[in-house]
């Protein structure tokens, strides 16, 4: 495994997280699913407060997928390894994360599958990221 682009990916894909994530869960129209749930979510202003161990957790997740990933990596292009890969993260996000959440959590359907949908688009656009960004060592030639 090549332990540089491992963290080169987690850093990229890391960014990209956010990135999507302020579109899709921000600005799109998926924000107003959130809105009736305020005793359910945090405000965003002390969603803020709590924003750079948001950062540092998201970012150690995320080298992690792309040390999976390169453990994993069966040596198509970087683009289409990683749009499986993300695709795979993102259903078991879904599955796991919010199914659990939607279970658990005094949400409404609506809110659930925005949530769904959301994560994976958004784990799909990262494993692509991840995908792009990782590079293998190249075989020695003895």
């Amino acid at each position: 495994m090549n332990y540089g682009r491992i963290v080169l990916a987690g850093v990229v894909g890391t960014f990209v997280y956010f990135a999507i994530g302020f579109l899709v869960f921000g600005l799109l129209p998926l924000a107003k699913f959130y809105a009736p749930y305020p005793g359910v979510y945090r405000a965003k202003e002390a969603v803020l407060s709590y924003f750079p161990i948001g950062m540092a957790s998201t970012l150690v997740a995320i080298i992690v997928l792309a040390a999976i990933y390169a453990k994993g990596y069966e040596g198509g292009t970087g683009f289409a390894e990683g749009a499986r890969f993300g695709v795979l993260v993102g259903f078991f996000v879904v599955c796991a994360v919010v199914g659990d959440e939607y279970v658990t959590l005094n949400i409404g359907r609506d809110l659930a599958l925005a949530m769904a949908g959301g994560r994976l688009v958004e784990w799909t656009i990262v494993g692509m990221s991840i995908g792009l960004v990782y590079k293998p060592k190249r075989p020695s030639s003895d």
